[in-house]
């Protein structure tokens, strides 16, 4: 029975190359319209908007959980994840997106 059915790590995979198939803008937005719920979007939106404010350096982590409405908590995590673990997969987007800010 194990057999029929995908490891959790064959979705995470699945949903990787998922990924790798949009081409557009708007293709990312009905494939997460479909994929999330609402909700889920807004978590995504706003961790990525932490990652972006951090990247800036200009506020404290106060006025970015003030201006973006997450908990310190969230932003002290993204800050982690943005700045001390390995997969530096903020860092790959941020450093695509802006590209004239540092390296």
């Amino acid at each position: 029975m194990a057999a029929d059915h995908p490891s959790l790590k064959d979705d995470i995979t699945l949903l990787h190359q998922a990924f790798l198939q949009l081409k557009s803008q708007d293709e990312v937005k009905d494939f997460l319209t479909d994929l999330c719920t609402p909700q889920e979007i807004r978590a995504l939106a706003e961790r990525f908007r932490v990652a972006w404010l951090l990247d800036d350096g200009e506020l404290s982590y106060r006025q970015i959980s003030d201006q973006t409405g997450v908990s310190t908590t969230t932003v002290t995590r993204v800050a982690n994840f943005l700045n001390n673990m390995p997969h530096q997969g903020y860092r790959a987007v941020l450093d695509r997106m802006k590209p004239d800010k540092k390296i």
